[in-house]
């Protein structure tokens, strides 16, 4: 099996015990721990920040709702060419979205993807602020609140499609490989136990 990363990935048990207690924690929600997780407590300072600026874009309540998040991730990851973001965000998008079809729908090309007007504004103005930042303006923030979206949300998708930029790039320089499990969650009905 192909490693995980190109750099080296500690061991669980050499962890320090509040980035330990993280990976356990989502270990146990979703039954293993994403690659990411452990290919970035390679440097536990950066890890830390990393995921506190994640949790406080990503786990917050606002005018976007969670699936719309997960939108911006897949639209502009697949846009930097990030195989690791688009695998792992598109399973949660078709979750959060219950929506087995969107995520693929996405990444691949966001315009024709069964998906609002308005979200289709929002991932406008996020490839915009992922690959063009420089030629944001007031007349592109005028057209979202066309849509509806308040200041709060503009910055919401400005600052999700600027981190994940950055998560993009690291996830590429590291090679990070995403976890098996990732490519048929959402897209076949849970077993009832």
């Amino acid at each position: 099996m192909k490693p995980i990363s190109r750099f080296p990935v500690p061991e669980l048990e050499s962890l320090p015990d509040d980035i330990r207690t993280k990976l356990l924690g989502v270990q146990e929600k979703a039954g293993f721990i994403p690659n990411v997780f452990l290919a970035l407590a390679h440097r536990p300072e950066e890890f830390r920040a990393f995921f506190a600026y994640h949790d406080a874009l990503m786990e917050k309540e606002g005018g976007l709702t969670k699936a719309e998040r997960e939108m911006i991730v897949v639209a502009t990851s697949a846009a930097n060419e990030c195989q690791y973001c688009v695998v792992a965000h598109g399973a949660i998008l078709r979750i959060r979205a219950k929506d087995a079809l969107i995520a693929d729908q996405v990444a691949i090309n966001y315009r024709k993807a069964d998906i609002t007007p308005r979200q289709r504004a929002m991932l406008d103005f996020a490839m915009q602020v992922a690959l063009d930042a420089a030629t944001v303006g007031d007349d592109d923030l005028a057209t979202l609140r066309g849509h509806g979206f308040s200041d709060e949300d503009i910055w919401d998708i400005g600052a999700i499609a600027a981190f994940f930029a950055l998560s993009n790039r690291m996830a590429n320089l590291t090679s990070m490989r995403p976890n098996d499990e990732f490519y048929l969650m959402g897209r076949i009905p849970k077993a009832k136990g």
